[in-house]
């Protein structure tokens, strides 16, 4: 193929045309020590020009020659900049050519040129050196990966696979990819400490163990065995000392009851030590007989008896061995018979199944293993257990089991067979190690991934369904202008905007809950609030439910939004409502909660402190405890279909979590449910200075909303920016319209007259408000901006921290824009 029918000579004359221009402004740089910013700006417009000629030349005449589409190659920069992972190319220097917006992230880059790999903050020197022997494979056209630590960037202490690769056909570049496997390592490291727990359980045990294979030679012994007998397990474990070298006269005592072939048996040995002590033991051993992994093998453990104070010629009942081996172990042990019942059972197999303290002690009727397993686990085990009394060890693997009772628990279940000299019935060895609190806590993983998922959902849906309330509302407020009061049509108009205005208190709950609202907080006394608020309480919950306020004395101040704190009350006072149909009383109750008091709540549930509490206490039907962990998941509810949203509670715990605070619930079935609220306490002394750029949202617009100036409005949305210049036009100012940034920027720079205004949304493709923001005021310095946008305001306000703006939130009705409007142009020009 020609031309451009190749993606790499595409590749190639793009990036050579990026690298030529990004060199001119390089010498720019470099140049500006010596001539001046004069200097500086004139390279940088001739670097820009030889772009250009580059583009036009390499990129657009062949894009004409060959008729292929712009979106395509647009689609393919999109699908970079789009990719999840990572993403950063750099020349044969190690210079920054491109990288994309999770780069970035990664990076924690919010604005300038983003630092290489090479330069990133990784954990240690170990982190590094793997970086540059990254670096060194790709100099010589090598691909390589590795792990590392980043010790920064957004959310800090990151895992990353980061792959490097030769770009084909560019000399010497290379491109880096960045993947996030921090949750993978920490469900690895988890794994891994819960081996190396089993590992010293094994390793330190009160009793030996060791395996030799077919021909004697030690295969495993574990720490105290090796200690025993004056060796390291090293030593014992070399590959040449074998279990003849440790036995005194090479003898073992059977017992009168040996189990040829695969079964168990007993026996007495004296075992010599280095120096030449002895150590009289008892042997329980299970022989694995033509394991296709392993071949022949033992598992055997040894009882020392002169620690155990047991002669060598004392008899011991089978009961008292057992009890010696596995009474005290952590893990659940016990001898099970074919039919289930429970022969024989140490103290933590007991408590795990919640069997009677008789269970299992030869003296009452054994309980039945089978009977605490649900139907599901029931079957499979039951097939176990008969593949290894057939003589199937293999069998006896481990299997995720579960357990009956009020409190759900699963264990890791290990069979082996139990059969001869101690066998009191035919059966099966059972080990249980339980597994509760790691899948509890794998299971609040998956939960928070969910809710946090479901969170940047509704934050997304809220964004675009504020886009079309706001042309909505703005189309509406245009009729209106129209159709006054007395016009047939003014009735139909106004249903129109009042349903969108119910629509916008459900988005106010959707970003609620994915804690995604602006929030204007200020000091509040809970005491003045709540005594505000009482009445209309009283109108909500009604007659029939008498409403009790308790206020602490010397109460606390808190800062928070007034207006989402009055919510969260009224939310939680609107369900207790319902949970009393036939009436009832509702207490709302306030105190002083002190760190000793934070800290008997539990660090878990929140870190220890000085809180003020808010408890709302009903004496309704109360929560069931099966539902009480889920009533704040958005959706949940427990109310016939139609008569809830789902979205109250959720609601409430999203703004108490974005304040700071703290929520929790609890309940018994038909006593009622209590709700505690703990927010932090604020202390007037540790006030943070005012912030003089705060963004703010005018709230009364002057009467007189027309006005002068030329207004540069940028919005990827038609409708609003339709509405929105039709609404600035009416009101006497000139609208110029981009529909992104770089649209925008090209206004700024190519526009003749005076720009008084810059309104412009806050997430666009190609270039976000905030950038265009700054870019613009490099030309035009002083200028004025508004930032319009459905997403809270704090999302952007990090990265704008040294820039003066006006926050406008979507939906907006026409008067609140064009009062904003009217107040920026109006005020005093900015100085800089």
């Amino acid at each position: 193929m020609n031309g451009w029918g190749s993606k790499g000579q595409m590749h190639r004359v793009l990036f050579g045309a990026f690298a030529l221009g990004a060199g001119v402004i390089l010498a720019a740089a470099l140049n500006a020590g010596l001539v001046g910013w004069p200097g500086v700006a004139g390279a940088v417009v001739l670097g820009a020009g030889i772009f250009a000629a580059v583009y036009n030349v390499e990129v657009l005449r062949p894009l004409r020659r060959h008729r292929l589409s712009a979106n395509l190659v647009g689609a393919l920069i999109e699908s970079i900049d789009s990719a999840p992972e990572g993403r950063v190319i750099t020349d044969g220097d190690g210079h920054y050519l491109y990288g994309n917006k999770a780069y970035n992230e990664f990076s924690g880059t919010l604005s300038g040129t983003p630092p290489t790999p090479l330069q990133m903050p990784w954990g240690s020197p170990v982190e590094e050196e793997k970086i540059q022997r990254l670096a060194h494979s790709v100099m010589h056209g090598l691909s390589s990966d590795d792990e590392v630590f980043l010790r920064s960037g957004v959310g800090g202490g990151r895992w990353l696979i980061v792959s490097v690769h030769p770009v084909a056909g560019i000399d010497r570049c290379a491109i880096w990819y960045l993947t996030d496997v921090t949750d993978q390592h920490e469900i690895q490291e988890m794994a891994r400490q819960e081996d190396a727990l089993r590992q010293d359980y094994l390793d330190n045990a009160p009793v030996g163990f060791y395996s030799v294979d077919g021909k004697g030679t030690f295969a495993f012994v574990n720490t105290t065995f090796a200690r025993w007998l004056g060796y390291s397990p090293f030593e014992l474990m070399n590959g040449t000392m074998t279990l003849n070298e440790v036995l005194e006269n090479d003898t073992v005592t059977e017992g009168d009851d040996e189990q040829s072939g695969d079964g168990v048996r007993f026996a007495r040995a004296v075992f010599k030590g280095r120096g030449g002590s002895t150590i009289p033991a008892e042997l329980f051993e299970t022989v694995v007989k033509d394991d296709k992994a392993f071949g022949d093998y033992t598992r055997t453990i040894v009882r020392n008896l002169k620690i155990a104070g047991v002669t060598t010629d004392a008899t011991s009942s089978d009961r008292e061995r057992f009890g010696h081996y596995v009474q005290n172990a952590p893990i659940g042990i016990a001898h099970v018979n074919k039919e289930g019942s429970v022969i024989e059972a140490n103290g933590a197999f007991r408590e795990m199944l919640g069997l009677s303290a008789s269970a299992g002690d030869g003296q009452g009727a054994p309980e039945n293993f089978f009977d605490c397993l649900p139907d599901t686990d029931r079957e499979r085990v039951l097939g176990l257990v008969e593949s290894v009394m057939s003589g199937n060890p293999s069998a006896g693997l481990p299997l995720e089991i579960r357990f009956l009772g009020e409190a759900e628990r699963a264990a890791q279940l290990f069979l082996s067979p139990m059969e001869g000299a101690l066998a009191l019935q035919a059966g099966v060895i059972v080990y249980l190690n339980e597994t509760t609190g790691r899948k509890n806590l794998e299971l609040q993983f998956a939960q928070s991934q969910k809710m946090q998922a479901v969170g940047q959902l509704a934050g997304g849906i809220a964004h675009d369904f504020n886009n079309l309330l706001t042309a909505i509302l703005g189309f509406c407020d245009l009729l209106l202008l129209r159709h006054q009061a007395g016009d047939s049509s003014f009735a139909d108009i106004m249903q129109v905007k009042q349903n969108a205005n119910r629509a916008s208190n459900l988005v106010r709950q959707l970003l609620a809950f994915s804690r995604q609202q602006t929030l204007r907080p200020k000091v509040l006394v809970l005491t003045d609030l709540l005594a505000e608020l009482s009445n209309l309480l009283r109108r909500l919950i009604g007659e029939k439910i008498k409403l009790e306020m308790v206020h602490g004395r010397n109460l606390g101040i808190v800062k928070a939004d007034q207006g989402q704190i009055e919510q969260v009350i009224i939310n939680l006072a609107v369900n207790a409502r319902d949970a009393m149909p036939d009436g009832g009383t509702l207490t709302i109750s306030t105190d002083n909660i002190s760190r000793t008091q934070s800290a008997e709540v539990g660090e878990s549930t929140m870190p220890k402190g000085e809180y003020v509490l808010v408890e709302v206490t009903d004496t309704g039907c109360g929560i069931p405890q099966g539902e009480l962990e889920k009533i704040f998941e958005p959706f949940f509810t427990t109310k016939e279909v139609g008569e809830g949203t789902g979205l109250g509670l959720s609601t409430v715990y999203g703004i108490i979590q974005q304040t700071g605070g703290y929520v929790v619930a609890s309940s018994e079935l038909g006593q009622g449910a209590k709700f505690q609220i703990y927010l932090p306490r604020h202390k007037p002394q540790a006030q943070e200075a005012d912030d003089s750029q705060a963004a703010t949202v005018v709230s009364d617009a002057p009467q007189d909303l027309t006005g002068k100036g030329c207004i540069l409005l940028v919005e990827d949305e038609d409708p609003v920016r339709a509405f929105a210049s039709r609404a600035l036009r009416n009101k006497g100012y000139t609208v110029l319209e981009a529909i992104n940034g770089g649209a925008a920027l090209d206004i700024v720079t190519g526009y003749e007259g005076d720009i008084d205004l810059l309104i412009s949304d806050v997430v666009m493709p190609t270039m976000d408000g905030p950038t265009l923001m700054k870019r613009a005021r490099e030309h035009r310095v002083g200028l004025k901006c508004v930032m319009i946008s459905g997403y809270a305001e704090d999302e952007f306000r990090q990265q704008m921290a040294d820039q003066e703006f006006v926050f406008l939130p979507k939906p907006f009705s026409l008067k609140q824009l064009a009062g904003t409007v009217k107040e920026i142009i109006e005020r005093p020009a900015i100085i800089p």
